[in-house]
């Protein structure tokens, strides 16, 4: 007689099989999925600079009940758990907090993105005329391919600060009726020499100023009357002069706006997705927590990222630290720097950065078995780095487990990845500078198709799928 073995329906699948997302979720998270898509491009369009997206962000969290907790911090008045509050850093970095039920020494739940991006800046003395036009001297900002930018349709984000502390905002080349700028490349016929450089060397980093007016000014005692005239226009505009551009923060950007990608519309093509698609989802999740956390929760919107997180708004800096000794001391009867350690030590965080797609067109950098695929959901990044690793911070075995785990009974689509072949290439983030202080920490983020160009291409669903797992995330236990 045959012996019939049954089958244990509790028992795992000996080989992980990857499908598309879109045949792995239901209905409703399509629906939901379209939801948040549309907000994160509203929210994208408005953010072409670190500032801007800072400020957007505010307004956002100020909507849904946010606090400035410097307000706390003068009134010395406690937060209780619950409490939604926000902390910024000179109008660029920017650190959402809701209070959890557990004290503050045992820990965090940290999401943190970046929202500078790879861009070319106006130099402090940028305006200058050569043969009947006026131009505009840059220096680039970030990794970026120098050829990319030329020819495009630009435009010019920022702000002067005059003498006085008067702060002006400047935005030029959004909207339909203004102008645009651009930087001029060869004409094929006269391209001869160019083509025989690389791809880094046929646009040098002094060739990118870009061209701003070209009608000299009607002013018979100017010297240089072309570039008086533009003077004079941003003088009737914002109310500045030349040597207001000694301190002035002003950004070059795509003038394009982001448009859904695909006859499917199942893209998103941008500038900036790197990393304000991340900061977004992670700043969405923080808006959607419903309830009081376990362990209090805390988004970061921070800024340097892009020329290795330097500066007094990077992460590199003390900037996090300090302010989480303001929270601790806002929440603790009494303020202990033993008692912050341990808060810092005993953190976990989600690194949310973003990750390189595998593109078919170039196949031959990455290793496809190990590389993030389009919609196949949000892509967690065990290590990053150089060559050996080099500048990682290398998430534990034991931290990458309880990440399955919390995504995988949320419901989140996710996958692994690392940013090309070994010896390739690489990349790094802010985790490394957060796992210094001893917490968990690893990367986890969105991919996507041409990262540092001047429009990128992400995935609807993997965007959906990074709010959501950062969503899990913030409200979720350690169990």
């Amino acid at each position: 007689m045959k012996t019939l073995v049954k089958k244990n329906p509790k028992t795992p699948a000996l080989a992980s099989n990857p499908k598309n997302g879109y045949e792995r979720i239901s209905p409703a998270d399509l629906k939901h999925c379209e939801e948040v898509n549309k907000s994160y491009l509203a929210y994208i369009a408005k953010s072409k600079t670190e500032r801007e997206a800072h400020d957007e962000a505010v307004l956002l969290l100020e909507a849904a009940g946010f606090q400035d907790m410097r307000i706390y911090e003068k009134t010395g008045q406690k937060l209780a758990p619950g409490a939604k509050v926000y902390r910024s850093s000179e109008g660029k970095t920017l650190m959402a907090i809701v209070v959890g039920k557990k004290p503050l020494e045992q820990g965090m739940h940290i999401v943190g993105g970046h929202t500078d991006a790879p861009r070319i800046d106006l130099k402090p003395n940028p305006l200058y005329e050569n043969t009947g036009m006026a131009l505009l001297d840059t220096h680039y900002y970030g990794g970026i391919k120098k050829y990319q930018w030329v020819t495009i349709p630009l435009a010019l984000h920022g702000v002067f600060v005059k003498a006085d502390g008067k702060k002006v905002k400047v935005n030029i080349g959004e909207d339909p009726s203004d102008p645009v700028l651009c930087i001029t490349d060869l004409l094929p016929h006269l391209a001869a020499d160019q083509y025989k450089k690389t791809l880094g060397e046929a646009i040098p980093g002094e060739g990118l100023d870009v061209v701003a007016g070209s009608v000299p000014s009607a002013a018979k005692d100017a010297k240089e009357k072309v570039k008086h005239n533009i003077l004079t226009l941003l003088n009737k505009k914002y109310g500045v002069t030349e040597a207001d551009f000694q301190s002035a923060e002003l950004e070059i950007v795509p003038a394009a706006a982001p448009r859904e990608a695909g006859l499917d519309r199942s893209m998103i093509l941008a500038y900036g997705h790197d990393d304000r698609v991340c900061a977004y989802t992670g700043l969405k999740a923080i808006l959607d927590l419903k309830g009081v956390p376990e362990y209090t929760s805390c988004v970061l919107l921070c800024d340097k990222e892009e020329i290795g997180s330097v500066g007094a708004t990077g992460m590199a800096s003390n900037l996090f630290e300090n302010a989480s000794a303001e929270l601790l001391n806002l929440t603790t009867p009494a303020y202990s720097e033993l008692a912050l350690k341990r808060a810092l030590h005993n953190s976990w965080m989600i690194s949310a950065d973003v990750n390189a797609l595998f593109d078919p067109m170039f196949p031959s950098v990455s290793e496809k078995r190990n590389s993030a695929l389009l919609n196949h959901g949000v892509c967690v990044s065990k290590y990053g780095g150089a060559r050996g690793k080099s500048g990682s911070s290398d998430a534990s075995a034991e931290f990458m487990a309880h990440i399955r785990r919390i995504f995988d009974r949320n419901g989140v689509v996710w996958q692994t990845g690392e940013l090309g072949k070994v010896d390739q290439g690489g990349g790094g983030t802010i985790a490394q500078f957060m796992a210094r202080y001893g917490m968990q920490v690893v990367d986890c983020g969105v991919g996507l198709f041409s990262m540092h160009a001047p429009m990128e291409l992400a995935g609807k669903l993997d965007i959906y799928m990074a709010y959501k797992g950062y969503l899990a995330f913030l409200k979720d236990g350690r169990k």
